[in-house]
């Protein structure tokens, strides 16, 4: 069965409406395009011209193509984004608030639900990253161009690369925490990736995740700032994992104000990106899974930081009592 065919279905087959890329709708503009631009048989001695590339300026591709592509990308990110976030909120509070939010999502405790929707979302990013993949392939194909790969550096860019997207990188970790959870109990859990392992090379951490159709993902989870495993791990907007006291020493300011005070012109150390550290996303998830495979380390980094945490607050308290009294 054709990808195209295969995708169609699993879109129609959703219980709700969700968001999806118009493969069928993207290939008939790109059909059109090709028709536009076939070689003519008038070149020297009857031999075909060579095959044309897009011109600079091709109405079909500026004026459709790619925008509508646009708004399809940024419509599965989004909503995968959304739901990805509140099934981990799910998952990770406690107490009243949780018994709250199970009660509101009409799940009451369901795990087997939790899980399956877990299952789901993977599905669904995945599927769409082949999606979007396979249509950029085919228009460098139609066009005998790189633009289609030119368009998916910028997406990544614009954040609308399902693939990088921090809340994917939590649902892996979220998928390893429950296999753990669930390793000594009699009745093996329900799990939604295969494939998904915490691996140490040369004693450096990182996260792989093999899914179908050839697609695998690696995280390195090195804080490239201190050089050691991350700790208290936030992703920024580029998709780029620190330590949340590297990145707050990054964007200069304190952990008492946070990463949402940084200024919109400092920049990713790794990809050069400004504007990335206010919309930087906590990984709890992971942050669960490195305190329970790393935990010498986690003890040992948690005492250091302890003692710099409670430094810089008392200095930020002690400059803003200073302001207070006008010394």
């Amino acid at each position: 069965m054709k990808f195209c065919k295969k995708y169609q279905e699993y879109m129609q087959g959703q219980q709700r409406k969700l968001p999806a890329v118009g493969l069928k709708k993207l290939k008939k503009i790109l059909k059109k395009c090709r028709k536009d631009l076939q070689p003519h048989d008038h070149s020297i001695d009857g031999v075909l011209d060579s095959p044309p590339s897009c011109p600079h300026r091709c109405p079909v591709c500026d004026g459709t193509f790619f925008p509508a592509l646009f708004n399809e990308m940024s419509a599965v990110v989004g909503c995968f984004n959304q739901r990805a976030q509140e099934l981990l909120e799910l998952h990770l509070a406690s107490g009243f608030r949780k018994y709250y939010i199970w009660v509101k999502n009409k799940l009451r405790g369901n795990h087997v639900a939790l899980i399956q929707e877990g299952k789901d979302l993977v599905t669904y990013a995945v599927i769409n990253a082949i999606a979007m993949r396979k249509i950029l392939k085919k228009y460098d194909k139609v066009h005998f161009s790189k633009q289609g790969q030119a368009f998916k550096s910028q997406a990544q860019s614009m954040h609308i690369e399902i693939l990088q997207s921090p809340w994917l990188c939590e649902l892996i970790a979220f998928h390893i925490n429950l296999r753990e959870t669930k390793v000594n109990q009699r009745k093996p859990s329900v799990l939604f990736v295969e494939g998904c392992t915490l691996i140490f090379n040369d004693g450096k951490p990182i996260l792989s995740c093999e899914l179908f159709d050839s697609v695998k993902i690696e995280v390195d989870l090195t804080c490239s700032i201190c050089l050691d495993t991350i700790f208290d791990p936030v992703s920024l907007s580029c998709g780029h994992i620190f330590c949340y006291m590297c990145a707050c020493s990054a964007s200069s300011v304190t952990i008492v104000d946070g990463l949402k005070s940084a200024d919109e012109k400092a920049k990713c150390p790794l990809c050069r990106q400004g504007g990335v550290f206010k919309g930087a996303v906590h990984l709890d998830e992971l942050n669960i899974l490195l305190s329970r495979n790393c935990q010498n380390y986690w003890e040992e980094r948690l005492r250091i930081e302890r003692v710099e945490r409670i430094k810089q607050a008392k200095s930020y308290w002690e400059s803003q009592c200073r302001a207070f009294m006008g010394v």
